[in-house]
């Protein structure tokens, strides 16, 4: 079959070509655009480097690599940036209703800025828990021939500390666990240089989830922040840029439901955040693939536990570098069967070609386990519905937790008042605590829950109390947790009606979610219920908040909405 001829230059020619273009040409030429630059595909360069989290502070050099790799394979990059925000800074405070919100706007910003200068295509390099998935939305939205870079993982502080090791220790200390010498300690310790938190957090789960997808070169997702495994990545993905340009392979190409489908069974691999339900959802639909929560609990079904890596499990990121990364585990359940080995990749080659010399991990090593031997038969990520989520909600069942657990409800409208309770010793064992009104409405912007995690853990409660929120939780936190509980207390949702004392069941098994209240009662409190004031009059969170939808489909805004097609 004949290949379709492609124009590499098909939108930076309508930029720079011809007699009306000569003052744009000018503008660019001030620049550092020469003659034979003109000539040659943009490969716009999407850099999310700040110096206000370890997570991008190096990003800048990184883009500078992506930049010399398009130059040198033949393209013109033109390097330009974006924002970030950083959850481990803002979590627990006010400051974290911006956190989700940013990643609808670095998804806006790379496609206004791709889609007004022109580029053929773009590198886009994100470190950070919204970066990734802003990244790889605004390559699903744009749809123009792009590689995803990840700016790569910390390295484990003094004692193998990393961020969650302070928030729990912020229980210790409050539960007069650990002087505050002690804490002081952790805290200087714990953040050694640049990179994302260092388990199977939401930024490591994110990046491995897109490697699966096809969207990255093979290991970008696990490498070192720091080192010239990380560079070389970098460079190399400029060059891919300029040939995927040339071979007018696009995102699109690459993102169907069957790979949807192995970020899915690589996330559950892996004990990833739930989290990666919310971004795979807005990636998808920014894709114009058909995702939902059903799919999770299908896929979850086959899907085993195999990576013994934090928070739940013993291991950091840097360690399961050492061994060979996810690159094996994925050659593993692709030879088990678990994965679609013809779904196609940014290198041009399928899943399948990418893997075939991949080199298996050394024997000995107690990280990732065998097919055989999983640490959980099934996903951990578990999709409940109820009388108090009727649309789901998402919990992290690893099994060390157990699968069910039955307690009082112990009602909080926002985290804050929940954190002060735990961290005041307010809670007894069988308590649920349930913080409402942090919904991405209501919130707005669905913060995570990390600090009353953190607290109940350094308090010694993990497993005595359960949580549910209608919220989000960060990648670093465990027990006995169900968030994004939909629909949210801010459009009436039952969450909204609990009262203290009310019985709620949490069943892994069942998969249910629900409150032992009879449907009159819930009927009654419901025609009782009042909405709230929106908690943002104006600004970035108002906008936000008249925009987004439910948690359960991703919590995007309708700004953009791909025509969905069969996969």
């Amino acid at each position: 079959m004949k290949k379709k001829a492609v124009d590499p230059r098909a939108y930076s020619r309508v930029v720079v070509d011809g007699l009306k273009q000569a003052p744009a040409r000018a503008m660019l030429r001030a620049v550092g655009f020469r003659d034979e630059d003109f000539a040659r595909p943009q490969i716009g360069v999407a850099s999310t480097w700040a110096n206000l989290t370890p997570c991008n502070m190096h990003i800048g050099a990184l883009a500078e690599a992506a930049c010399a790799g398009a130059d040198g394979a033949g393209g013109k990059s033109v390097l330009f940036n974006t924002i970030t925000v950083s959850d481990g800074i803002s979590m627990g405070t006010p400051g974290m209703r911006y956190s989700l919100v940013s990643r609808e706007i670095i998804a806006d910003s790379i496609e206004a800025v791709v889609g007004a200068e022109g580029f053929d295509g773009f590198v886009a390099i994100g470190g950070c828990d919204k970066n990734i998935p802003g990244c790889a939305m605004a390559m699903a939205r744009l749809n123009r021939p792009s590689v995803f870079v990840y700016g790569g993982t910390i390295r484990p502080g003094a004692q193998r500390r990393d961020i969650v090791s302070v928030f729990e220790a912020v229980g210790a200390r409050a539960a007069g666990k650990l002087s505050e010498s002690g804490l002081a300690e952790i805290e200087r310790t714990a953040i050694p240089g640049p990179g994302s938190c260092g388990g199977m957090y939401t930024a490591n789960t994110m990046a491995s989830a897109i490697e699966a997808l096809g969207l990255s070169l093979p290991g970008s997702s696990a490498q070192e922040a720091i080192g010239e495994a990380k560079h070389s990545d970098s460079a190399r993905a400029g060059a891919a840029a300029v040939r995927l340009v040339r071979e007018g392979l696009k995102p699109r190409d690459i993102l169907n439901r069957r790979a949807f489908e192995n970020a899915i069974t690589v996330v559950a691999a892996l004990g990833g955040s739930t989290n990666a339900v919310l971004h795979l959802l807005a990636i998808a639909r920014d894709a114009g693939v058909r995702l939902t929560l059903d799919d999770f609990t299908r896929i979850g079904r086959r899907s085993p536990v195999l990576a013994d890596l934090r928070p739940s499990g013993r291991f950091l990121m840097s360690e399961l570098i050492a061994i060979g990364g996810i690159q094996p585990l994925m050659r593993m359940l692709l030879e088990g069967g678990l994965l679609h080995g013809d779904c196609l990749t940014v290198t041009g080659r399928t899943l399948a070609e990418n893997l075939e010399n991949t080199p298996m991990y050394m024997s000995g090593q107690e990280i990732v386990r065998p097919l055989t031997e999983p640490l959980k038969k099934d996903s951990h990520l578990v999709v409940l519905y109820g009388n108090l989520a009727p649309e789901g909600a998402v919990a992290k069942i690893t099994g060390k937790e157990g699968e069910r657990f039955e307690g009082r409800a112990r009602v909080f409208d926002g985290e804050e008042r929940a954190t002060q309770a735990i961290l005041g010793g307010k809670l007894r064992p069988g308590d649920v605590v349930v913080i409402r009104h942090e919904g991405p409405k209501g919130g707005p912007g669905m913060r995570e829950m990390l600090s009353p995690t953190g607290a109940i853990s350094g308090r010694g409660l993990d497993g005595k109390v359960a949580l549910i929120t209608d919220g989000r939780f960060s990648g670093g936190s465990h027990g006995f947790v169900v968030g994004h509980v939909a629909p949210e207390a801010a459009v009436g949702g039952p969450i909204g009606l609990l009262r203290n004392g009310d019985r709620i069941t949490i069943d892994a098994r069942k998969r249910e979610l629900r409150v032992d209240l009879p449907a009159q009662e819930l009927r009654r409190r419901r025609r009782a219920w009042q909405a709230p004031k929106p908690a943002a009059q104006a600004g970035v969170l108002a906008k936000y908040a008249r925009l987004v939808g439910s948690a359960s489909e991703g919590a995007v805004t309708e700004a953009f909405q791909a025509r969905r097609r069969d996969s």
